[in-house]
Parts: C-alpha cells; structure tokens; sequence
C-alpha cells in the first residue's frame, strides 16, 4: 500500500476480518423482510449487518442515499439502530417502507386470513377491473398481448383484493405480494405463465412474505428497542436542506450502493418478452413512474465519460459530506464497466465531494488494499463492452475530510460547476 493513505488503526482487526469475510459472503439474500421483492443488484444483507454492527451501536442513526430494496434499513431496523433511506424512485421508496413495517399481531393474522382467500380471487370467469388511468398512461405495456390477457386478468382481480383489505398498511402489504408475484410471473420471461400456476405462487408468497414479517417484528422486540426509520422519496443532492431532516444528529454510519457507472442495470422496469420493457411495477404499488432509466442511473450510458453520472454523484456525496461529522463512516459497494479509468475518477468525485478515503489495516499488502469481492454467475450490460460474464465488486470507505479555508473555497468552487470529462475519456468517445 503506497504511503500516506489514511488507515482505520482504530477498528480491531477482528472487527476488520468480520467486515471483509462478510462482503465476500456468497450467500444468497434471504431472511427477514429482504425477500419481498427482488430489487435490482442488491447487496447482502450479511454484509449490511456486519457494517452496521462494526461503525454504529444501537441507536445511532444509519443513512442510505440510494437505498433501494431498503436491505440497509431492513437491518438497520432489526439492529436498533434508526435509519434514513433516500431515493429517487418511487417504486424504492414503495418497496422500502413495506419491507420496514413492522405489522402488529392483529394486522399478521388479518394478512394470514386474506392470503388464504386469495385462491378464490382469481377466476377468468369473473370480471375484473382495468386501473384505466394507468392503462391510459401506458403501464399496461406489452401485457395486452392475447397471450397475456389471462395473467393480466389475474393480476388485476388480485390486486383488487389487495386494495379492498382497506387500511394503507395492509393494502400496501397486499400490493407488494401481488408485486413479487407478478415480478417471478413476467420478468425475464419469454414464455407465459399459466394462471394456475400463478395462483398457487401467490398463495405460497404471501405466507412466505407473512412469515418474514414475523421475522422481522421478533428481531425489534428481541433488540428492545422501537426504531425510527424514514424513507424520503427524493434526489440525495441537496439533503442537507430537507426540512424532515433538520431535528436528526448526524449519522453514524452512511451504507449504500449507488448506482454503477457505465453498467446498466433496469431498477425501474421489468422486461417482458425478451427485453420489452414494462412499467407494469409501478402500477401495482400505487406509484408514477414517467422517467426513462438514466433517471434512476444518474446519466445516461450514451456519453462514454460518464459526464453526467460523475457530476451527480459529486453532488450526492458532497450532500453526504454536509450532514456527516467527523465520526461519520461512509461504506458503498459498488462496481465498475471498466475500473481502470472510472475507479479514479469516481475517487476524484469523492475528494472534490469533501470525502477521504481510509482503507483497513487488515488489507495491507492485497492488491491494492482495498476490499473486492467476486459475484460468480452476474451478467451485466454496459455501454462499452455489451454482456460480460461476471462483476467485480468494491467495497470503498470513506471519511468526511477536514478542509482549510482555502480548499473549501476550492470544494465549494467544485460543487457550484459541472464536471468535465479528462484526455483520456475525450479519446475514447
């Protein structure tokens, strides 16, 4: 490791082990609530809770800025911790705030009845009710096909049912089930799924997910304490102004995994019939959608330096930067199309965000003493290179910066302009 980085001397080493063991877990996401719906490129709830467990202690206030499928919150909440969890869409914000209800014994059992009228529910003898204002906006894309009309009937019985168990948190519960139902049923498949089969799965997914909630609410009372946790449906630029925010101290520890610069990853869609995109996901949990997916990726993939990605995570991160302290861990995982170039560059953003980077004693002397990990059998799809056979992950941690006078003059400057790209991205494009 060359000279002059900062180390985290201060962490013991078998907290630094645990950290790394539990990044390179391969487990599969399971337990809890973290199974309600399958959110693009999740992380392991193994290596949030080992996080969560190493910089914070109960009660501290956790903070993901691109949270997602909610698994930093999830495990925030079963830890004791309180959390915060922005994103820019709605369907994260959706599938995070069912994930960390915790559903009182009376509201279990009234979900455990209905799950078990559900088999009845569906009947392609019976009419069902078309949600117009979403057909008219084009949610019902690719789903119309004569094919598809019975597992959309389904669909549509269902969710009606859903919406008729009345009170908003069991509605939104009953409309996550249809939710992950409908996602195994159409995403990612090119043939269709037979009705029965998909009344059955739904049955089985209810009690699964019920028996999560179960989970859950056993792991806040064992803790013995009644978390806070609040998920903001909005960009993380700019948090440091958000008046819902004002009254909480600064966080302990910030956990995410933004988006992944130059891979492309659907977080909004599902892809039906190959690679038809459908909005379909946003119709079930009641929410708009109306952006195309550089929105929720931070730019668009067209533009080979990534101009717009690296000017949005400056932004993001220096939001961070403004509501930490000096005692605030920042951790995120992420990966790279090609590291080469934007893993610096990404780390130019950081510094010009008022982050420095710290690495763990533990890696001196591996590669180049930061923490990677290996996902066997990922495919994703990036601009530069098309499908490739498998991700690289890294894990980056990150402390808020003490800045003199004059640099802060200068990350002000920064953050007040746009990026531009180097030589070298100019010679790719």
């Amino acid at each position: 490791m060359p000279k002059g980085r900062q180390l985290l001397d201060a962490l013991p080493e078998a907290a630094q082990c645990a950290l790394i063991e539990a990044a390179r877990n391969p487990e599969p996401v399971r337990g809890l609530t973290h199974c309600f719906y399958k959110y693009p490129a999740r992380f392991s709830p193994i290596f949030a809770r080992t996080a969560i467990e190493v910089f914070t202690e109960p009660g501290d206030l956790v903070v993901d800025p691109h949270v997602g499928g909610g698994t930093t919150l999830i495990e925030a909440l079963a830890s004791g911790r309180n959390g915060v969890g922005i994103d820019i869409s709605a369907l994260a914000e959706f599938v995070s705030r069912v994930k960390t209800t915790v559903m009182s014994p009376r509201e279990l059992e009234h979900l455990s009845a209905w799950a078990r009228r559900l088999p009845n529910v569906i009947d392609i003898h019976k009419p069902s009710v078309e949600f117009t204002e979403y057909a008219d906006l084009g949610y019902y894309k690719h789903l119309k096909h004569r094919s598809r009309w019975r597992l959309r009937k389904a669909i549509e019985q269902v969710m009606a049912s859903a919406i008729s168990l009345g009170k908003p948190r069991l509605e939104a519960f009953g409309r996550c089930v249809v939710l992950r139902t409908a996602q195994w049923a159409l995403d990612g498949r090119s043939k269709a799924t037979a009705v029965n089969e998909f009344r059955e799965t739904i049955v089985t997914t209810a009690l699964e997910m019920i028996e999560g909630a179960k989970d859950l609410r056993r792991a806040v009372r064992l803790n013995g304490r009644r978390p806070q946790i609040d998920i903001l449906n909005r960009s993380a630029a700019g948090l440091e102004d958000d008046e819902r925010l004002a009254e909480l101290k600064a966080p302990k520890l910030v956990l995410t995994s933004p988006p992944y610069p130059g891979v492309h990853v659907l977080y909004h869609r599902w892809q039906v019939d190959g690679r038809k995109e459908a909005p379909l996901p946003f119709m079930i949990a009641n929410r708009l959608d109306g952006a195309g997916s550089s929105y929720y990726t931070m730019g668009d993939r067209k533009f080979p330096e990534l101009r717009t990605y690296f000017d949005a995570i400056r932004a993001t991160m220096s939001s961070v930067a403004a509501i930490a302290n000096s005692k605030t861990t920042i951790v995120q995982m992420l990966a790279f199309s090609e590291p080469r170039w934007q893993l610096p560059r990404y780390l130019q953003m950081m510094e010009e965000a008022g982050l420095r980077e710290v690495f763990l004693p533990a890696l001196n002397g591996n590669r180049d003493g930061r923490l990677w990990r290996t996902v066997p059998g990922r495919r994703w799809y990036s601009d530069q290179r098309g499908e490739t056979p498998g991700s690289q992950e890294v894990v980056l941690i990150h402390q808020k910066a003490v800045i003199s006078r004059s640099r802060l003059r200068d990350h002000l400057r920064l953050r007040s302009r746009p990026s531009l790209p180097d030589r070298a991205s100019l010679a790719r494009a």
